[in-house]
């Protein structure tokens, strides 16, 4: 009879006995919880423990004029061409290529020929003339002589003065002088070449001036200005400072830049024309940290830039906007006002990682206590 109830109700006992297991398996888990929670824990500061650690140095950013810096080349102030204005053959040379000369020294002198006998003969008739015209202004005033006589003699007068201003003029055109102060660049003739009007004699400069020429670019234009101050340093290592002269009104079509000129003061003669240098222009006055070059490092699209720690704990990328550059560093701008920059270990981590970061303080701080207790 039990026996037949049992076997009657076995399908509720397995049910039932299966409900008891689960539930006891259930309870087990939650009172196994704050195991798993320290477990976690365990895990966190395990995770922790394994972060890349960077040494970062925290500096505050300085108040710095951004230079614009742009390759140029020297040039002398004024450059021209002397050409011949009457026709002659050179009989004269003043100086030689090269040398400074002041404003009206001869360069070249040419061949006279009977251009004094012309002047004299032009000189003589302008007297003549200068009679003639007296005497009919004396007739006109006792009505011996008409008003048109007398215009005639004047006119005639006139002719021989200006006779009389082209001989002296021609004379004068012989001699080929410096224009201004300066150095004779170049002569196209020696002493015996027959020239005409019009022909090359010699390419004059006016080098007591230098000029540094160099484009800037649209964005940076905005900052220069005539009569503002700038510096050069040439390919000698000479630094030379001076005054911007001028910039072109309109950019270049082709490279959208402008140019500029910085006038140089070279009354010693101590620069030349025509070599490179580079072009330093103040710009506006900006916020940024200095550096070391070696701490610039290259994001995963090769972005040069510089790497740093905020609070967080996190490497944050900076793309490198350098404001000037010295022998010994770099200004960068665009970082927070105060920074963390990793100075050791840049290059193991990413930006967005999290990292521990080591102040250079406590490493400079454990090297002394280590150093003092090796003298000991």
């Amino acid at each position: 009879m039990n026996l037949g109830k049992i076997s009657k109700h076995k399908s509720w006992l397995t049910s039932a006995g299966i409900a008891i297991a689960i539930t006891a398996w259930i309870l087990t888990g939650q009172v196994g919880g704050d195991d798993d929670t320290d477990t976690v824990t365990a895990n966190q500061e395990a995770e922790a423990n394994i972060r890349t650690s960077v040494r970062v140095r925290t500096q505050t950013a300085m108040e710095v004029t951004r230079t614009i810096t742009i390759n140029g080349k020297t040039a002398p102030a004024r450059t021209v061409e002397l050409n011949a204005e009457t026709d002659g053959r050179v009989v004269a040379i003043g100086v030689e290529r090269g040398e400074r000369l002041d404003r009206g020294q001869i360069i070249v002198r040419l061949d006279e020929r009977d251009r004094h006998a012309r002047l004299s003969q032009a000189q003589a008739i302008v007297k003549q003339r200068e009679l003639e015209y007296a005497a009919r202004d004396k007739l006109m005033n006792d009505s011996y002589v008409s008003e048109a006589q007398l215009q005639e003699a004047a006119a005639l007068l006139e002719t021989a003065r200006a006779e009389l201003a082209r001989a002296e003029m021609d004379i004068a055109q012989m001699t080929i002088r410096a224009p201004f102060d300066g150095a004779l660049q170049d002569r196209m003739v020696e002493i015996g070449d027959y020239v005409k009007t019009a022909d090359p004699v010699a390419t004059f400069v006016d080098e007591r001036k230098l000029i540094i020429s160099a484009n800037v670019s649209e964005f940076d234009a905005h900052y220069v200005a005539k009569g503002h101050a700038g510096s050069a340093r040439l390919a000698t290592g000479e630094l030379v400072e001076g005054t911007i002269r001028y910039i072109a009104p309109v950019a270049d079509e082709a490279t959208r830049t402008f140019t500029v000129e910085l006038e140089v003061d070279n009354a010693a003669g101590n620069y030349r024309g025509g070599m490179t240098a580079e072009l330093m222009i103040p710009a506006e006055t900006i916020f940024a940290h200095k550096i070391s070059p070696s701490l610039l490092t290259l994001d995963g699209e090769g972005t040069l830039g510089i790497k740093t720690v905020n609070e967080l704990g996190q490497v944050e990328f900076h793309p490198a906007d350098i404001a000037m550059s010295s022998s010994d560093g770099v200004w960068i701008a665009g970082l927070p006002h105060s920074a963390s920059i990793i100075t050791v270990g840049q290059g193991f981590v990413n930006a967005g990682a999290q990292v521990n970061s080591i102040p250079e303080v406590e490493i400079d701080t454990a090297v002394a206590t280590k150093a003092g207790q090796q003298d000991k």
